[in-house]
């Protein structure tokens, strides 16, 4: 123990496992009791009980009423700060696509079970899609979202609904599982989603999941149903897949991180 403490090596280590009880315990939805812990991650209870009350006194970790812990506040600064900076990094991308496609640009992460807008390059027509970055939805409801879930395993998207539930934002949104499943089936196969007014009436999305990126993440192009028509999707889907790959080759090559 005084190794693991005091030590060069073991500062690392100690450092480690903090992080990977953090981990732990977004992988069960943000909260579990000690016990569920030291199953998960196969650590000592001394060591478990001693990294989190580090983690509490920090506050990035929280122990509820019912002695069960969570995650803490804190985290909520570094995790929008981060997606923030990749917003701002992918930003150049973004302005290419709208450039070639006319249409609006955004990325966006998937954080906590919902998507979350971190950058957005506006259309130059007069009548233009706008998403205020840093809004946040649940993902069955968006085309970003939808991108998203079709790159993770099935367990994780059905954990995931039963935490979120599957509201309906239009009469268009999919509210149904097993429908939901069966298009995501369909968008790994073809390689990009749609979001048909299931966000909001009148407006088309195409978005594409970013190969490679730390975190989910997905580009989109969005715009009015009437301009954005079947026709247009067939020529704008492959820049969209265009940029994506660009998106992760640069993380892959540069190290960027979230």
């Amino acid at each position: 123990m005084a190794a693991e403490k005091n030590g060069r090596d073991g500062g690392v280590q100690s450092l480690q496992r903090a992080f990977e009880l953090l981990e732990h315990l977004a992988d069960t939805g943000g909260e579990a009791s000690l016990s569920e812990l030291a199953t998960l991650s196969g650590l000592p209870m001394p060591t478990i009980h001693r990294l989190i009350r580090t983690l509490v006194d920090l506050g990035y970790v929280r122990q509820n009423t019912n002695r069960r812990y969570a995650l803490g506040a804190r985290l909520i600064r570094l995790g929008e700060n981060a997606s923030m900076q990749f917003g701002s990094w992918a930003r150049p991308l973004l302005a290419e696509l709208v450039d070639e496609v006319g249409e609006t640009a955004n990325l966006a992460v998937l954080e906590r079970d919902e998507v979350v807008y971190v950058a957005q390059v506006p259309s130059k027509h007069s009548m233009r899609m706008f998403t205020e970055v840093g809004r946040r939805l649940l993902p069955h409801g968006t085309g970003v979202g939808k991108a998203m879930l079709a790159h993770l395993p099935s367990d994780d998207v059905t954990a995931l609904l039963a935490r979120t539930g599957m509201p309906s934002y239009t009469e268009h949104t999919f509210t149904d599982q097993d429908a939901l499943l069966r298009e995501l089936a369909k968008i790994a196969q073809q390689g990009y989603a749609l979001d048909e007014a299931e966000q909001e009436l009148g407006v088309r999305c195409v978005a594409v999941a970013v190969p490679g990126a730390p975190v989910p993440a997905a580009v989109s192009v969005s715009g009015p149903s009437g301009r954005l028509t079947m026709e247009a999707v067939e020529r704008i889907a492959p820049v969209v897949q265009r940029i994506a790959t660009s998106l992760g080759s640069t993380l892959s090559r540069d190290g960027v991180t979230v």
